[in-house]
């Protein structure tokens, strides 16, 4: 495996000055940011197949891995509900060795492929699921399981992996490579590896969100405001996309229950509660196509 192997060039990392040192790893991270770049046509066919399963059902993203890959998998789901409102309901994690895992690595917890498997069927994963499995060897029995069952259960498979050729990327309906070689550190996949994985999980959970909605013109119109910060923040959402003073929207985001999406209609003279559910149910919660219905709808 090309991630364990040992590079010539840092032989001596140890006996060199820090900065030199640091800046050697630095060219690293660059490498693997490269490495997301190169992958890019995967991670938009994967995009797309998962916002064909989450629109219109009640699918869940289920985010599965071990060790580093598995808790930088489960920081990238874990945003989504701040971020752009994605339902807590709408999200699961496998982790190798439990919750418990994320914070103290598990004996032996990545090497029980029938664990991952049974994880599918706890959960109950069907074909209106999106599995999420990373892993940099591309080899982890856990989530070589996870990945397995979830396909045969009919779930969307997603992968991603940080060697070419290996089975969990073979696994996979939709395989992400991400192609960063050698380590500064033979081995230590937290470096290369694990910022290329953090980058592209960012871009594909990103993409996948506008593609279902929560951004309009640039902003985070799914965001839930929970503390003060954000709810400044939906003010000034609602006043530029409404084009009304910061009193005004914040008026509107109370008549909304906080809704940035719903305060925007409330913004544009739609007051009746059902009336702005509608519009959305019927624009796939899409703001700009529900604006654009109304106006064609002469509301």
């Amino acid at each position: 495996m090309s991630t364990e192997a040992h590079d010539p060039r840092f032989t001596d990392l140890d006996a060199w000055p820090a900065e030199q040192a640091i800046g050697a790893m630095v060219e690293g991270q660059m490498a693997a940011v490269s490495a997301v770049a190169a992958a890019r046509g995967q991670l938009a066919a994967a995009v797309e197949a998962a916002a064909g399963r989450m629109r219109g059902t009640a699918g869940r993203l289920v985010y599965a891995g071990a060790g580093t890959s598995g808790r930088i998998a489960v920081q990238d789901g874990v945003e989504l509900h701040p971020t752009y409102g994605w339902p807590w309901e709408r999200m699961a994690f496998c982790m190798a060795g439990g919750p418990d895992a994320l914070m103290v690595a598990v004996e032996n917890a990545e090497d029980d492929a029938v664990a991952g498997a049974a994880e599918m069927d706890r959960l109950g994963v069907g074909p209106d699921d999106v599995v999420i499995g990373v892993a940099a060897s591309g080899r982890t029995p856990f989530t070589l399981g996870v990945i397995r069952q979830a396909r045969a259960r009919g779930a969307l498979t997603i992968a991603l992996a940080n060697n070419p050729g290996t089975p969990l990327l073979e696994a996979a309906a939709c395989p992400v490579l991400l192609d960063t070689g050698p380590e500064p550190v033979a081995g230590s996949t937290r470096m290369k590896a694990g910022t290329a994985q953090k980058v592209a999980l960012n871009i594909w959970s990103t993409a996948l969100m506008v593609q279902l909605g929560e951004v309009h013109r640039g902003l985070m119109v799914g965001m839930k405001a929970t503390n003060a910060k954000l709810r400044s923040r939906s003010v000034r959402i609602v006043a530029e996309l409404a084009g009304v003073d910061h009193a005004a929207a914040a008026s509107a985001l109370d008549l909304a229950g906080g809704d940035i999406k719903q305060a925007v209609l409330v913004s544009a003279g739609i007051t009746d509660p059902a009336a702005r559910a509608g519009l959305l149910a019927k624009a796939g919660g899409s703001l700009r196509r529900a604006l654009a219905d109304r106006s064609h709808d002469g509301g």
